[in-house]
């Protein structure tokens, strides 16, 4: 069997992430990382799961500050990290050892990913063969945890979105390896991490964090003038969007395209990604 941890980071998941956890071999060690104090999830899933172990964040710590915890919770060294709304194949695991068996000095491999929408499949490559990458998805993505160590884990400063563009940045620029299996394959069930009744703030969190982090991103890798030649089009797309929908007094899109003026002018100017979904 292969020495492996699953870490999935979670949200107010709900039922989302019971598929998730039903497609897992129960052999395999799981560690849910939940983002919130629910402790009736904890009891549900420590009861429901013989292989799984919730932790509860006492605050909403984001996609890569709760996956570096799991990852040091995690006593194996290869650890495959999952969204809540992924689902594994029959053989997936089994893939994704068989080739790392022959290639024991990867930093990360990544399954072949199905976009499941509107009962439409939908797969990100036709290739057949394992192949190197130098960008992967983290929505469902193994580490080796002896190779990236050297690297250091996600960057904690991103609290959602592009924290897996720059670890893939910065292993390549150490020049270690990225593959892609097509053989191991993952359904990815997109936009349902979390109970949809949470719907309008987790979109308003969305957005503010997508042009946090796009600017923190291109300024930690190509420099202040180049990222804000970048943002700026988001920047005025935004405003007359917010305009409009003021206009036409569409008052959730006016908060979106509020959010996504507020995370760009946020993250120019220095501060954290501060923002949280308003969730009692």
């Amino acid at each position: 069997m292969m020495d492996l941890t699953i870490i999935i980071v979670s949200f107010k998941s709900g039922k989302i992430l019971d598929r998730c956890l039903n497609s897992i071999d129960s052999k395999y060690p799981v560690i849910v990382m939940e983002n919130s104090q629910d402790q009736s999830l904890k009891v549900n899933l420590e009861k429901n799961y013989s292989n799984v172990k919730c932790f509860l964040t006492e605050e909403n710590l984001g996609y890569g500050k709760a996956n570096n915890l799991g990852i040091e919770i995690a006593k194996t060294n290869n650890v495959l990290i999952l969204n809540p709304d992924t689902e594994l194949k029959k053989n997936t695991i089994n893939e994704l050892e068989k080739f790392s068996n022959n290639n024991s000095n990867y930093a990360m491999i990544a399954p072949m990913i199905c976009e499941r929408k509107n009962n439409e499949k939908n797969y990100l490559s036709s290739k057949n063969n394992p192949y190197e990458v130098t960008e992967v998805k983290g929505f469902a993505l193994m580490i080796n945890k002896s190779v990236i160590s050297e690297i250091g884990l996600f960057d904690e400063n991103f609290f959602l979105y592009f924290e897996e563009i720059d670890l893939c940045r910065r292993v390549i620029k150490d020049k270690k390896k990225i593959y892609v299996v097509p053989s191991a394959l993952v359904d990815h069930h997109g936009g349902q991490s979390h109970d949809k009744s949470l719907n309008i703030q987790m979109e308003l969190s969305r957005n503010w964090h997508y042009m946090w982090s796009k600017y923190y991103f291109y300024n930690k890798h190509f420099g202040t003038i180049q990222s804000i030649l970048k943002i700026l089009p988001n920047f005025f797309s935004a405003a007359i969007k917010f305009i409009v929908f003021s206009i036409l007094n569409k008052k959730d899109l006016k908060k979106i395209y509020f959010c996504r003026m507020n995370g760009i002018y946020n993250s120019i100017i220095g501060r954290k990604a501060w923002y949280r979904p308003q969730i009692s």
